[in-house]
């Protein structure tokens, strides 16, 4: 089982990311344009090593989100995930 980010900063960024994403169902552009706002604010306070803490949380998270869904179905998370990101 993956372990939760447990750095409260790298949760809130993830959190407000997904927000982002997730605010506006009536507009796609503007979501991600709110997701890189999000995302340049962690590179200037943060650099390369916030913006890699906040990719490996978010990374993480994801795969828990995944293990958690592949066993309420009985399936393989990684068989899962490639279903779900493949193209």
């Amino acid at each position: 089982m993956i372990e939760p980010v447990r750095d409260q900063r790298v949760r809130e960024r993830m959190l407000a990311a997904m927000r982002a994403v997730l605010s506006d169902d009536n507009n796609h552009e503007r979501g991600q344009a709110a997701l890189r706002d999000v995302v340049d604010q962690i590179a200037r306070e943060g650099g390369r090593s916030g913006l890699c803490n906040f990719a490996v949380g978010l990374s993480l998270e994801l795969a828990g989100v995944f293990e958690r869904i592949a066993s309420e179905r009985g399936l393989a998370a990684a068989d899962l995930a490639e279903v779900w990101l493949a193209d």
